[in-house]
């Protein structure tokens, strides 16, 4: 069975927008479990740009499916989030200067604060995730770190996908790298998502349970269906953004339905 989290931050960017209270994350908290989600997902970013420490409580308090509660490692970070206690904590890397996560955490080089989080947050009986990028190296670290999940980040797939079955290529949102033609972008997708499925099954085979998201949308998510290892996908920009034109009840719903198997 395939479960969907729901990442709500984008209604906060909405409502940080204006700074008031519309819409309501606590709603939107609401629509989401009634319509179907399996797992909410909220990053609380060390900037705050969108989710808040008030809202963590909240959903925490009032959510009727668990909360996965992405953070970065950064100590004080941490210390909320241990006391939070989330149903699950996903570690990911955070820059202040980028739009949103780009790319997986390096638990190469910062594997001392990793394992130091990892610890941090299994003291407090929270079940840790690692949000890295498709590879067996990555896969073997975050198991040898102690990690009980990871979710591999599909953004490259999801841009090669959108660069050559969308009309992304003709926006002021082209991703200038893959300015490709498009048989090249073809092959650049099949290796993405062997890359992911060879992933997918390495981390299953040493035990780690296999989540996937960041940029999967209602044209694309079909290929992550395709991978049995892949136990629960993670999306939310692509969800919140269909919700303007249908309403966050049918947004999610319609995700459900391309995402049961």
């Amino acid at each position: 069975m395939m479960k969907l989290g729901v990442n709500i931050d984008h209604v906060a960017v909405l409502r940080e927008a204006r700074q008031v209270n519309d819409p309501d994350i606590l709603e939107a908290l609401f629509v989401a479990c009634q319509s179907g989600a399996d797992q909410i997902t909220i990053h609380l970013r060390e900037d705050r740009r969108h989710i808040q420490d008030v809202d963590v409580a909240n959903i925490l308090r009032h959510s009727k499916v668990p909360v996965n509660l992405e953070c970065s490692i950064n100590r004080d970070i941490l210390n909320i989030v241990s006391d939070l206690a989330p149903q699950r904590a996903t570690l990911v890397p955070e820059q202040r200067e980028e739009v949103t996560t780009e790319g997986g955490l390096d638990v190469f080089n910062h594997e001392e604060d990793v394992a130091f989080a990892i610890e941090q947050l299994h003291d407090a009986i929270i079940p840790v995730s690692l949000f890295v990028d498709p590879s067996i190296e990555a896969m073997e670290k975050s198991k040898e770190l102690g990690a009980e999940m990871v979710e591999l980040h599909t953004g490259s797939f999801a841009n090669l996908f959108n660069m050559l079955h969308s009309a992304l290529p003709y926006s002021n949102h082209s991703v200038k790298d893959l300015e490709l033609p498009r048989y090249k972008l073809s092959t650049l997708l099949e290796e993405s998502l062997q890359n992911i499925k060879l992933s997918a099954q390495h981390a299953n085979k040493l035990g780690l349970q296999v989540a996937a998201g960041h940029g999967l949308n209602y044209h694309n998510v079909h290929e992550m269906m395709k991978i049995e290892e892949i136990i629960e996908l993670n999306i939310g920009q692509s969800i919140i953004a269909r919700s303007v034109f249908t309403g966050l009840k049918d947004a999610v719903k319609e995700m459900k339905k391309l995402t049961s198997r």
